[in-house]
């Protein structure tokens, strides 16, 4: 009596099947993803390459300094100096170009919807149920049609990051549309200031500290899916890690993962900066 009745669904074949239908339907969409994502993040590798170490460095100790302190600065430079003693910066370049793809293609996809479900409640009905398994469906889960769409490598590790990562800046876009002050929206009106203006010249400049909110969390957890996306072929620290994991190496596990760590604090801590930054010219300028 206590066992479940023998009644069974097929709803992952109905999946499945139409997982094949958009291979099969959308093969030239997909191959335009795939040369886009691998234009841009060869670009963003062969530049950061190309770079020399130092210039690279000084470039992380003037954005720590700028948007923070210098000792921030001082400290980022030596933490991106470390990484570098490890064996790992090539692999950090690598890393560093995933991540920033994700978040680029993120943003120009999330900013847009965070503004549309703003203005339309229908639409933002339809689309928070969607945000909710995105974020709540766990993260493995996503490699799969990554590697049924683009096959292994870094392409499919950038779709996988890009469902796992896209949610927060499409919620707090949402948010901080909704959340600026209607008596000043109201008085923008009131002069005839039609609904693109008032996007342009009114709410996209009082909701930019919590939309780089968005982005900081959006580059987090873009970050945090390196380790997973080298189950699927992505090259960085994350495959170190990986490496690492198979050959029980302790010495390697540690490097490759306190400069995931690095990586982390520092992305972080600009990030915040800069809307700390942004919310004091705000200030300001009211």
């Amino acid at each position: 009596m206590g066992s479940f009745p023998d009644i069974t669904t097929q709803l992952g074949d109905y999946v499945e099947e139409f997982v094949d239908f958009l291979d099969s339907s959308l093969e030239g969409f997909f191959d335009f993803i795939y040369l886009l994502s691998s234009e841009i993040i060869n670009g963003i590798e062969t530049t950061l390459l190309w770079m020399p170490w130092w210039t690279f460095i000084l470039v992380i100790f003037l954005l720590g300094w700028y948007f923070k302190s210098l000792f921030s600065g001082v400290l980022y430079s030596i933490f991106i100096f470390l990484i570098g003693t490890f064996g790992l910066w090539e692999d950090m370049m690598t890393t560093i170009a995933v991540v920033l793809t994700a978040v680029i293609i993120s943003l120009v996809i999330g900013i847009p919807l965070g503004i549309w479900m703003a203005f339309s409640k229908g639409f933002s009905t339809v689309m928070r149920p969607i945000l909710d398994a995105m974020q709540t469906m766990p993260s493995f889960v996503y490699l799969i049609p990554a590697i049924f769409f683009f096959g292994l490598g870094n392409i499919s590790a950038i779709a996988a990051t890009l469902i796992y990562a896209l949610p927060p800046v499409i919620r707090l876009t949402e948010l901080a549309i909704r959340g600026v002050d209607k008596e000043v929206i109201e008085s923008a009106q009131s002069f005839g200031s039609s609904k693109w203006q008032m996007l342009r010249k009114i709410q996209l400049p009082q909701a930019l500290p919590t939309i780089m909110a968005g982005v900081n969390q959006t580059t987090m957890m873009a970050l945090a899916m390196v380790v997973i996306a080298s189950m699927v072929g992505a090259q960085g620290l994350g495959e170190q890690v990986l490496v690492s994991i198979n050959r029980i190496d302790i010495s390697l596990g540690f490097e490759a993962g306190i400069s995931i760590v690095f990586l982390a604090i520092i992305i972080d801590r600009v990030t915040n900066g800069i809307a700390d930054k942004l919310q004091k010219h705000r200030r300001i300028s009211e």
